[in-house]
């Protein structure tokens, strides 16, 4: 059984404050995220190493977006998501 057999996924995702390091203009972005969470219940014909490995698997989130593009309409550049985690869990 593969990891993702015990999770149900779903995109969403949450406005964050960042500041471009270009041109120092301030902003809030929309960052999207991945959300897994942990299935109720163990999927069939789970044996017993799956079980084991169900019972330790958590709920989290992964961030999809590497890089934002700057919202000043001179700048425009992309820069990389600073300072923020990459997985969060729940």
């Amino acid at each position: 059984m593969r990891e993702r057999d015990f999770y149900t996924e779903k995109q969403e995702s949450k406005t964050a404050h960042f500041t471009c390091p270009h041109c120092r203009q301030e902003g809030e972005y929309q960052v999207r995220w991945l959300r897994r969470e942990k299935r109720k219940q163990l999927p069939r014909g789970a044996s017993a190493e799956d079980r084991a490995q169900y019972d330790r698997a958590r709920s989290y989130m992964v961030r999809m977006d590497e890089q934002l593009a700057c919202r000043n309409l001179r700048c425009r550049r992309r820069f990389d998501v600073p300072t923020q985690q990459s997985v969060v869990l729940l």
